[in-house]
């Protein structure tokens, strides 16, 4: 079991420099951690609220980092392939490790209306694009197709090793396509238990239909490590009572140092070889403490 960090992106902070600086404490909190993986998200159209794009801040975030593996999330049906090729051969080119693409299609939302994209087209879109993207990284000239229209493109620089994709989804549609077109599947962070494990079964039965390894079998869950099993309480349950991102109770974790790595390892039980987490408390003092204690939890929890 491995545990990796997905940074929240979203401030609402008048001081934008402030919110940019908690992602470079929390990276660096999350390196001395020893977690083996860093994340940004991906969102559009965000305003008022302040959203640090993950190509440019993870540049900087990698700075902090190290020579662990990293990686960005795109809702890939918003991007030109070409565009995201590039700047995800950039990173790649940036960071000393390896580079892992988050891509999944993205809700219906007002993210599309604002980049000008149908969401009907979500489907044919990612998969162009991600067919088109890895002929790019492999220094190929490619042309598009269907939905983008481009000739005869190369870019450079192409990354030093294979980019590595996990396709994100709960829907079947979805969990078949990160099994057919993935080098893993990452879960969805609001899945309940009975869900999460129903979907890694699913997830794993048809790569093994399809005669390939799963690969990375991520989830993302939001979670507080308290120093104590009280002030974990306290702090992260008005949070969860209030209804947190309308997740229900099962799909968040937090407790003390001993009864997280208790729910980390019951994610290995249900056949998850990474949790990608995310803190789900605001206070920049209270993530970075949580994060300190994740070292301890990653210890208990490294051969599960």
């Amino acid at each position: 079991m491995r545990i990796g960090v997905s940074l929240n992106s979203s401030y609402a902070v008048g001081d934008v420099r402030l919110g940019a600086r908690w992602m470079i404490e929390q990276a660096a909190a999350s390196r001395d951690a020893g977690l083996d993986s860093l994340f940004v998200g991906d969102h559009h159209n965000t305003g008022p609220r302040n959203y640090y794009q993950g190509v440019p801040i993870m540049g900087r975030l990698l700075a902090e980092w190290g020579d662990r593996p990293a990686g960005i999330l795109m809702l890939l049906p918003l991007w030109h392939p070409v565009l995201a090729a590039e700047q995800v051969g950039t990173l790649a080119a940036i960071h000393s490790g390896r580079f892992i693409l988050q891509a999944a299609v993205g809700p219906a939302d007002e993210q599309f209306s604002g980049m000008g994209v149908d969401p009907k087209h979500r489907p044919s879109r990612i998969e162009e694009a991600l067919d088109a993207m890895r002929r790019l990284w492999a220094g190929e000239q490619v042309s598009g197709g269907r939905r983008y229209q481009f000739s005869n493109v190369r870019i450079a620089p192409v990354p030093p090793e294979p980019v590595e994709v996990w396709l994100g989804g709960e829907v079947p549609a979805a969990i078949d396509r990160a099994a057919r077109l993935g080098d893993g599947w990452l879960a969805a962070p609001g899945l309940t238990d009975i869900e999460a494990h129903e979907q890694s079964a699913a997830y794993r039965q048809q790569r093994r239909t399809l005669g390939r390894d799963p690969g990375a079998v991520a989830i993302r869950r939001d979670i507080f490590v308290g120093s104590d099993a009280e002030e974990a309480l306290a702090v992260a349950g008005p949070i969860v009572e209030r209804g947190y991102r309308g997740f229900d109770r099962s799909a968040v974790i937090f407790g003390d140092i001993d009864e997280v790595a208790v729910e980390m390892r019951r994610l290995a039980g249900m056949g998850f070889t990474d949790v990608i987490i995310r803190h789900l408390v605001p206070d920049q003092a209270q993530v970075l403490a949580s994060t300190s204690r994740l070292a301890r939890v990653r210890e208990l929890v490294a051969d599960a």
